[in-house]
């Protein structure tokens, strides 16, 4: 047998995964996902009518992205205290309730930037007390681990192609305000379901501890880890240098040089290479699971190196698929083994460090595109972020605990 990858036999997914509580949970996500794919598109459309322009979207789409950055930690804490599926019921009926009034400002009138931004912020905190909840929840309803991971990451990238699509179909026939109300009826629809779960068990700890204590053995818990803190720094590496220039530069030079209507297919592709990376999720189990993911990781080296070398759209969109089946691989291998490692009473605080990782570095890459390629051009910035795409990968095979972290259900 090959090392590095077991192959498992076939075996039949449905009673090991489609019980009563993983159906609800995988159409609660189903369903808040293709809200969350929609929002950028109605807010961009809202921002523009508004006569906010260009800088208002970005205002609008930072407020709702940064309260997740920050205060994600602070959501796991509360997870691991009070119940994963509490906090997650709780924060969806909490986004219901703001985006239900964003929708309504803007049916009513052009409502002020600062209210806006204030709603906007106010879904984000919802979104960080929902989001450790997820890594908590998914090992209580599913036998097989990977399999719900794989299977929620194939909806996911389904609804990455279908969310934008249908908030565009809706702008076409409504407006901003509608398309943001069907947006927050998403989360009344996944509290419904969440509300539903009946194997979700939340012990209670004898001794309560402290807010910062708790905080603290969360931080103590992911830095004894070293494959655990490995990877994030290597991810943090990854979103300055790698993918920050190619959703900066690449996907604008994709539109620039191909149009708007070749852009959305290469997304499109890039969706359909997800599903496709998911999919093999359900069946290959590596016995290293993060020694296969950082291989699959690597195929993200096609996106921006189609780009910089100026290929054919179909190259380039070829390339994007393979990106996206390569990182939705890698994606369940990781989440996979961070649920499976991690003890279930530290697991939304250790959750929450590793989310606030990824995605605190993100806006500084996004940022730093702009002007770098301006200095040095997008081209070859690109050329420079494929390169460190092999260097981080390499980074990630050079770690030990990374690369020999074994499968938890492995003899």
């Amino acid at each position: 047998m090959c090392p590095l990858v077991a192959i498992g036999q076939k075996r039949d997914l449905a009673p090991r995964l489609w019980s009563p509580d993983f159906t609800r949970f995988f159409v609660a996500r189903t369903t808040s996902t293709i809200g969350d794919m929609m929002l950028p598109v109605a807010l961009t459309a809202a921002m523009l009518e508004s006569g906010y322009g260009a800088s208002g979207v970005g205002y609008a789409l930072a407020a709702h992205i940064t309260p997740l950055a920050i205060f994600v930690v602070f959501g796991g804490v509360l997870s691991d205290r009070f119940g994963a599926r509490r906090m997650m019921i709780g924060a969806d009926a909490g986004r219901l309730v703001f985006q239900g009034l964003l929708a309504t400002a803007f049916f009513v009138t052009t409502p002020p930037l600062w209210v806006v931004l204030v709603l906007l912020m106010s879904v984000g905190l919802g979104t960080a007390a929902f989001q450790p909840g997820v890594a908590t929840v998914i090992p209580q309803i599913a036998k097989d681990v990977q399999a719900a991971n794989a299977t929620l990451r194939v909806s996911e990238s389904m609804m990455t192609v279908l969310g934008p699509a249908f908030a565009g179909l809706l702008l076409a026939v409504s407006s901003p305000a509608v398309v943001l109300a069907v947006d927050a009826a998403t989360f009344g629809i996944s509290g419904i379901c969440l509300l539903g779960l009946r194997g979700i068990v939340h012990t209670r700890p004898e001794v309560r501890t402290s807010l910062r204590r708790q905080l603290v053995e969360g931080w103590q818990e992911f830095r004894s880890r070293t494959w655990l803190w490995g990877v994030i720094a290597i991810w943090m590496l990854g979103a300055l240098t790698v993918f920050g220039p190619n959703q900066t530069l690449g996907f604008s030079t994709i539109a620039a040089q191909h149009g708007s209507f070749v852009f959305g297919l290469v997304m499109s592709a890039m969706g359909v290479g997800s599903v496709v990376g998911g999919l093999l999720a359900t069946r290959v189990r590596p016995r290293h699971p993060l020694r296969a993911g950082s291989l699959s990781m690597s195929m993200f080296l096609f996106a921006p190196l189609t780009v910089a070398l100026d290929l054919p759209a179909p190259l380039i969109a070829t390339g994007y698929a393979l990106m996206g089946a390569g990182m939705a691989f890698w994606l369940v291998m990781f989440h996979t083994s961070v649920q499976t490692h991690i003890p279930a009473a530290l697991l939304g605080r250790v959750h929450a460090y590793d989310v606030a990782g990824s995605f605190v570095m993100q806006p500084v890459g996004r940022a730093m595109a702009g002007p770098v390629g301006e200095q040095v051009g997008a081209r070859p910035y690109l050329f420079f972020a494929s390169a460190m795409l092999l260097v981080c990968c390499a980074l990630m095979l050079s770690v030990r605990a990374i690369r020999d972290l074994r499968r938890s259900d492995a003899s």
